[in-house]
């Protein structure tokens, strides 16, 4: 049975694999997509829709509706109602809200929530956008280890076909050859892990699009210019706590529970409704039997007015759930407040520090690039060997792969910054 199921998973696998896409992308375009069609936005969307429905459902008191049927009935003696109506040919009922405070009141809350909805849906977005972000800079900077390490079993193979010569012609130890293998295969081996975290990255980057299982985003070659930062710590923190969507859902959500507090409390205050009925009556129903005047057409206006006597423990205890709910929305403000400053600091902090960190490395670079400069020289006047050159050149390309990361690493500090200041998505448009 293993067997049979063997050649049928790799068909399997086979199809997968065709049907698999690598996608290229620039940082912009794969922003937009994150936008638009990443699984927590669309989530976020379906309950902005059914905030924004509720909120229409809460004005239907308000808003006049007209029933039309019939009570048609055949009458023996003394004519009867049908639900609530006497019996007609043709029945009308109109009903709408007057005064209701407690209803205007919850009309209030429903907007508000449908605010809220709102706020947090490009809370949503905002948050899948920043994690794209993240991780197309890291699978970028992944494909620039590849090239580097690529670059890398190139030189080796190069000084381990020239230190196996040598070993041949008897000018180099055995020991030489083996320390040059175990360089290369060293190299290939570093290879071969950049290629696997980059098809991660890339993976992961689709998987954040909502894009297909199987395919792979790959960041395009692309120059950016950095966007522009807060000057100070100060200024940074404030448009943080001014930004935030976190805060402003929350602020949205107790002023929600505010209207809802209200709403119990208005439960005290009349109801008025307005209702008009009109009812088409027939002779055979005996309506002239019984009174003293038969009239086929038959309507009435009014007022329906229901006041408030008697409460039960059921208003007071819906009032203190509210309150309760309002107390807490209001420590957790409080706490949200307090985090983003301490994050915003952070990454400023960071963005410092990774600033720094790549001027250094820069340094280093252009260090390694000027020894290996003397070394190609020292070779052309025949004081340098091949071998020198090489190691020169794996050298520095390790110092390129230093400074590739100090570069990415400052990058993405900068757009973690942007975000916590809510200027990521104008920075990408």
């Amino acid at each position: 049975m293993v067997g049979m199921r063997c050649p049928a998973l790799f068909a399997l696998a086979a199809i997968v694999a065709a049907q698999a896409e690598v996608r290229t992308l620039t940082l912009k375009e794969a922003a937009d997509l994150a936008a638009r069609q990443s699984p927590e936005v669309l989530l976020a969307r379906l309950d902005e829709q059914r905030a924004a429905a509720a909120a229409q459902a809460a004005r239907d008191p308000f808003v006049p509706k007209m029933f039309v049927g019939s009570g048609l009935a055949y009458t023996s003696g003394f004519p009867m109602s049908i639900e609530g109506s006497a019996p007609s040919i043709v029945q009308a009922r109109a009903v709408s809200s007057l005064y209701n405070k407690p209803q205007k009141l919850a009309v209030a809350q429903a907007r508000e929530q449908a605010r809220g909805a709102q706020i947090a849906t490009q809370e949503q977005r905002d948050s899948a956008v920043g994690r794209v972000v993240s991780t197309f800079l890291d699978a970028e900077r992944r494909g620039r280890l590849v090239e580097l390490a690529r670059r890398q079993v190139e030189s080796s193979e190069k000084v381990h076909s020239l230190v196996a010569l040598r070993v041949q012609e008897g000018r180099e130890l055995p020991l030489e050859g083996k320390r040059a293998a175990l360089d290369l295969a060293k190299a290939r081996q570093r290879l071969l892990a950049f290629e696997a975290d980059r098809e991660a990255a890339e993976s992961t980057v689709a998987f954040l699009l909502g894009l297909p299982p199987g395919d792979r985003v790959r960041p395009a070659g692309e120059e950016r210019q950095f966007p522009e930062l807060p000057q100070s710590l100060e200024a940074a923190v404030e448009e943080a706590l001014r930004e935030n969507r976190e805060i402003k859902r929350l602020e949205s959500a107790l002023l929600a529970k505010g209207f809802e507090t209200q709403a119990r409390r208005a439960e005290r205050y009349p109801v008025l409704d307005l209702v008009a009925q009109y009812g088409l009556f027939a002779r055979f129903n005996n309506y002239e039997d019984f009174f003293r005047r038969f009239q086929r057409h038959n309507g009435q206006l009014g007022v329906s007015i229901q006041l408030p006597l008697l409460f039960g423990p059921g208003r007071a205890g819906r009032i203190g759930m509210a309150e309760s709910e309002a107390a807490r929305l209001r420590l957790q403000i409080n706490q949200v407040r307090g985090r983003v400053s301490l994050d915003t600091e952070k990454q400023f902090l960071e963005l410092q520090k990774s600033e720094s960190a790549r001027q250094v490395n820069r340094l280093d670079l252009d260090l390694s690039r000027e020894t290996l400069a003397v070394q190609l020289a020292r070779f052309d006047e025949g004081r340098a060997s091949l071998r020198q050159v090489e190691e020169a050149r794996q050298g520095e390309q390790e110092k390129w792969m230093a400074y590739y990361d100090a570069v990415a690493q400052a990058e993405a500090a900068r757009y973690a910054l942007l975000e916590a200041t809510g200027r990521l998505m104008a920075a990408l448009r």
